[in-house]
Parts: C-alpha cells; structure tokens; sequence
C-alpha cells in the first residue's frame, strides 16, 4: 500500500481505504480461483495495482470519460483506475466467467459504483468508449482489429481516443505497422523499483 501513496500522494481517505482491502480480497479469492500467480500475490501492489495505474501517470481522465479493460482477468488495469477515477465509468470484460466473478465481487466488497464487468468476449461487446486499456491479452494488431468498432467519435480527453495497453518484452515486431503512431513510454519513466526497469512498457494507439 505504502508504494501507492508514495506515486500518488494525492488520494482520498476512502481511495486509500479501497486499495487497502485489495490485498485480503485477492488473497482469499486466488484460494478459491487462480486469478493471480500464487507466488505474485505478494508483490500485488507493486505488480498489480502500480502497474495498472501506470496509465493514470500518462493521461487523466476526464469526468465522464467511460473506459473498456478488455480482457480484465481478475480485474487488471480496470480496478485500480475505477478506483482513481471515481467521476468515470469502467466496463470490464473477459471470456472467463470465473475471472468476472472475482472482479464483481471485489468492487462490491469496496464499495466500487463506477464499474461493471460482465463475461463476454470482446467481438460481441458493441459499447462506444473513449479509451480501451489492456494488460498484455494478445497481439496489438489483433487487438486493434476486435476493438476498432469500440470507439467513441468524439475526444474529451487530453489524448485522443485510443488504446492504453501494458506490454512488455521487445515489440519491434508487433508494433512495425503503427511505428509512426504509436507512442511508447517505458514504465521505469514513471517508477524507480527494479521490476518497472525489465522491459515494462506503456503503448498507446490512436484510434
């Protein structure tokens, strides 16, 4: 928690009080279902939340903004950014039904009322959304393929509509066609602890 409020300083008693409680809700649901590595959960705030609001050092959202994490897992980026972004609405998606169920039962149990998540693959979602974050599901040309029809025409934001995803790895390859347009920010920018230095990084993609 302490590595939280060490990048933002900023949050609300009851922000704090939120992310707080991540750490016994995930431990007793990955008991029960496997959303986290059991040998990661306990770098969950450095490897989890941090790394999720690593999005939330390259842009803030505007109140009103509505967001889509495809293919939340057990709830990554999409519940760390509900939680900082109270005045947007998140919807989460995932083709796990199991995962889904971890993610609304956590933001029940800390009281998360800007968030819904629903088991459904990202072909069938037909919402418009400003943004769409991702934590790492598949390659960013497939990505951008499924999500294309996800986007709202109209930008409130102060970076265009578009894609947030976290990756990591080499991807020279995998980002070859959008090398003109995308932007890509390693993640040691924003944090100094050693695990944001392995080849972690922030692409964004206008639509």
């Amino acid at each position: 928690m302490k590595i939280i409020e060490k990048y933002f300083p900023n949050l609300t008693d009851k922000q704090k009080e939120q992310i707080s409680k991540l750490d016994s809700l995930y431990r007793d649901w990955n008991a029960k279902i496997n959303v986290i590595s059991r040998k990661d959960i306990d770098n969950l705030y450095e490897h989890h939340v941090l790394h999720s609001l690593a999005i939330a050092k390259a842009i803030h959202f505007r109140a009103g903004s509505e967001i889509l994490d495809f293919g939340c897992g057990g709830g990554f980026p999409g519940i760390p950014l509900a939680i900082l972004f109270p005045e947007c609405k998140f919807k989460l998606i995932d083709g796990t039904g199991k995962k889904i169920k971890v993610c609304n039962e956590v933001a029940a149990a800390i009281g998360l009322e800007n968030l819904k998540a629903e088991h459904i693959r990202g072909e069938e979602e037909k919402g418009k959304y400003d943004f769409v974050v991702s934590r790492a599901v598949m390659q960013l040309p497939d990505l951008m393929k499924i999500i294309k029809k996800n986007f709202k025409k109209s930008q409130q934001n102060s970076l265009p509509n578009g894609l947030l995803c976290l990756k990591g790895g080499n991807l020279q390859e995998e980002l070859k066609q959008y090398k003109n347009i995308a932007e890509i920010t390693p993640l040691s920018d924003f944090f100094e602890e050693e695990w944001f230095k392995q080849d972690k990084q922030l692409v964004y993609v206008p639509a």
